[in-house]
């Protein structure tokens, strides 16, 4: 038995819808602009194709959590996003094969200190600062595609203090599920445990301290967190 001189990690882990059981999740990798309206709305070009970054797996927190606002930011913005969950290991993915690899789907928020990721986009800079931050990746309960299918089209929103901000479709997703998992696992060998946020529909914003964001997206499920005082 392997010894470690200092206590080992918790796993980081997601909630299973219907279940007492939870996801262990190994990586987090995120996709930006796949949507767009919302690629317009930042004043990007949207023929771009899928570019990915990273969260820490310990960035997740479940569904009805109060979140501190975090430090070194003044515009703290919501990103809702259809989350894969993938289930079985995979390097240069197929897309035709690319569902037999995702074990089920939630809702997750990306979480974005919007003032240093302008700021690092100004300076040429990784946006890490911005993204990869504590407790910046909530996501709801998972539900095994094998209940939910995999899909393609359904409303995804998100309202803060119950005005809607965010409502759009998952058929206006640039790329597909399929080429998402295909695309990601050229570059990194996908293995069981993997999340991926793919992207946000437009009508982003800032929240402050008390506010409570709820979003959903057919088929999939909810999520609610609210934004607490710094720590």
């Amino acid at each position: 038995m392997t010894k470690f001189v200092l206590p080992s990690p918790a796993i980081s882990s997601v909630a299973v819808a219907g279940s007492p059981e939870r996801f262990a999740v190994r990586r987090i990798f995120c996709v930006g602009r796949n949507y767009a309206a919302h690629i317009r709305e930042l004043g990007n070009d949207e023929r771009d194709p899928p570019f990915f970054f990273t969260k820490p797996a310990d960035a997740v927190v479940d569904s009805g959590a109060t979140i501190p606002y975090p430090p070194l930011t003044a515009n703290l913005h919501h990103e809702i996003e259809l989350v894969a969950a993938i289930g079985r290991p995979g390097f240069r993915i197929g897309r035709e094969q690319a569902l037999d690899h995702v074990w089920g789907y939630g809702v997750g928020i990306d979480l974005t200190r919007r003032d240093l990721q302008d700021e690092a986009k100004k300076m040429a800079r990784p946006w890490d600062w911005s993204k990869a931050f504590d407790r910046s990746a909530p996501c709801g309960p998972l539900v095994p595609a094998a209940k939910s299918g995999h899909p393609q089209k359904g409303r995804i929103w998100l309202a803060v203090n119950g005005e809607v901000r965010q409502d759009a479709d998952l058929a206006e997703l640039i790329w597909p599920i399929a080429d998402i998992v295909s695309i990601c696992s050229e570059a990194m060998e996908l293995e069981p445990g993997d999340l991926i946020f793919t992207g946000t529909p437009a009508g982003v914003g800032a929240v402050g301290p008390g506010d409570t964001m709820t979003g959903g997206v057919d088929g999939i499920g909810t999520i609610e967190v609210t934004i607490g005082q710094p720590k």
